[in-house]
């Protein structure tokens, strides 16, 4: 007898996914395939208990699955010829972003805010308070409700969350932020997070430059107070994500770190192009 294990999913980050692994007999093989019903890329990491079984690929499986598309991952092969001699279980974790994602580190990102506007950083790189783990080279600006939010980088718009008007600092409102997340040509992703509801300007599939009005900043979800949360990121594994440190050009200087507690005045896109 063939026990095929039920599927599992968990998320490596707090972005909503919807990814659904589908087997297929082939005569005595079974073929893993999975489908990305989201509008953004999806990770998947397949982990495989299996006895008399061999796999066409070393496992765990990881995979990236484009953006509304599906994948062939894998072949499980029974080693024996008796059906009661071999089985199988899986179990499928996945999180946002695209696995081969390669960053630009060239690419002098613009402050996300208009141009001749300052706003102060209040948690930098390896921040104490949230900035650990897959967000340890998240920003944090301090700026009131209601601020517009441009874009850093140009790109495409691959998801976009705005109905949520919750938030406070305990992590029950951890799924309650409203963000905007643009895919950019080097495969990385840029979320802007906490933002205002009803406020986003952009919508998915919508293609972007640099200093385009993206929403207004708001409170909403696991937030001590009114900011906004950037970060660049790739997916890791299906497990989760991990941001990537960026260099930025300010009005003041052409390449910087930013840091906490420090106040930076955005320069305009367009100057910065022609520069």
């Amino acid at each position: 007898m063939v026990v095929l294990g039920m599927t599992g999913a968990s998320f490596g980050d707090s972005l909503p996914g919807k990814v659904k692994v589908i087997t297929e007999r082939d005569g005595a093989s079974t073929r893993f395939s999975i489908k990305n019903f989201e509008t953004i890329d999806m990770t998947a990491t397949l982990e495989v208990g299996s006895a008399n079984m061999k796999s066409s690929v070393p496992l765990p499986c990881t995979v990236t699955i484009p953006a509304g598309k599906m994948v062939e991952a894998f072949t499980l092969t029974p080693t024996t010829d008796r059906d009661n001699d071999w089985s199988f279980t899986y179990t499928n974790h996945y999180t946002v972003g695209r696995r081969d994602a390669v960053h630009d580190d060239s690419y002098l990102y613009s402050l996300p805010y208009a141009a001749g506007t300052s706003f102060k950083v209040t948690q930098g790189y390896h921040g104490t308070f949230s900035h650990t783990g897959p967000d340890e080279f998240a920003i944090d600006w301090k700026m009131p409700e209601g601020t517009p939010i441009m874009t850093a980088r140009g790109g495409t718009v691959v998801s976009v969350r705005d109905g949520f008007d919750k938030g406070g600092p305990h992590r029950k409102f951890e799924d309650c932020a409203n963000l905007v997340v643009i895919q950019h040509e080097d495969g990385t992703m840029a979320h802007y997070c906490h933002l205002s509801p009803h406020s986003a300007k952009v919508k998915v599939g919508q293609k972007v430059r640099a200093g385009d009005a993206v929403a207004a900043s708001g409170n909403t979800g696991f937030t001590s107070g009114p900011h906004l949360h950037f970060a660049v990121f790739k997916a890791r594994s299906g497990f989760g994500r991990e941001t990537i440190p960026v260099k930025f050009r300010t009005a003041d200087k052409p390449s910087v770190t930013l840091t906490s507690g420090q106040t930076y005045r955005a320069a305009d896109p367009a100057v910065m192009a022609r520069n």
